[in-house]
């Protein structure tokens, strides 16, 4: 009867160890859940996120290389967007910051060079900025072509634009995986024009983000416009679906759509941090 007894014992013991076990992961789960980490790698993966739809209505030559993709418009000498992934282990990469600015060999056209900005008051900004291409020399030498550049006041690119880039850096490292659709906005049919190449100076710049593989998704955009000045990134945020109607471009239409719909018609900078 003792043995009978001490087996029970043993018995009742490890049954509640096993339920102790059981209740700390699906805290962890839960927990994870709440702060919209992945709980693992994603079980749906989406090809061509960082591609918007096609733009008839506009001059566009799409040409896609080792770390972005971009839709280049030849009338103005500018992208109509820039568009890639950026994941955690992309931006641990140590490639060092490339030096020289040239034009994109795959581009069909005119194309700026370093002539139309020098002695412009622009700097030459990056859409897909070069620390997000510290993974791959190539991308890294791609990141310079004149396909990824807009003329920009030093103000923001080195001020609230940049303070942006690196913001996308941190949601890129909490969440996994994004996707960033980056360009400018141009206002009129006769923008003020810099260089020989005649390049378009924008009137403001938007930036599209979608954390696709969270539990729940989200994106958010920002428009900067171009002036000088500095203020909180939460003040720049609007809608995905607001940048669609000022730029005519779809971001994401390879999202099912209820999930697309949802998403684009939300603004929330809490959830991100801001």
């Amino acid at each position: 009867m003792a043995k009978k007894k001490g087996k029970r014992k043993s018995q009742r013991s490890f049954s509640k160890w096993l339920l102790g076990i059981l209740i700390i992961g699906i805290s962890t789960i839960f927990a994870t859940q709440w702060k919209g980490v992945p709980l693992s790698q994603p079980t749906t993966k989406y090809e061509g996120l960082e591609i918007p739809a096609r733009l008839f209505d506009h001059e566009e030559q799409i040409i896609h290389h080792t770390g972005y993709s971009v839709s280049y418009n030849e009338l103005l000498r500018l992208p109509n967007w820039v568009g890639y992934e950026l994941t955690r282990e992309k931006i641990t990469g140590t490639v060092a910051r490339a030096k020289h600015f040239q034009p994109d060999p795959l581009v069909q056209g005119i194309s700026a060079d370093n002539q139309d900005y020098s002695h412009s008051g622009y700097d030459r900004g990056h859409m897909a900025p070069a620390a997000d291409m510290k993974w791959s020399t190539q991308a890294m030498k791609e990141s310079f072509y004149f396909s990824n550049i807009c003329p920009q006041l030093h103000n923001l690119n080195a001020g609230d634009w940049k303070e942006l880039e690196e913001k996308v850096r941190e949601w890129a490292q909490r969440d996994s995986a994004i996707i960033i659709v980056s360009g400018p906005i141009i206002n009129g049919d006769n923008p003020k024009r810099i260089g020989v190449s005649q390049v378009a100076v924008p009137d403001a710049f938007y930036k599209v983000i979608l954390a696709p593989y969270l539990s729940t998704p989200r994106a958010i955009g920002f428009i900067m416009k171009h002036q000088k000045g500095n203020h909180p990134l939460r003040s720049y945020a609007v809608s995905v679906d607001s940048i669609e109607s000022l730029t005519g471009i779809d971001f994401f239409p390879e999202l099912p759509d209820a999930i697309e719909k949802e998403v684009e018609a939300k603004t929330q900078p809490e959830e991100w941090g801001l």
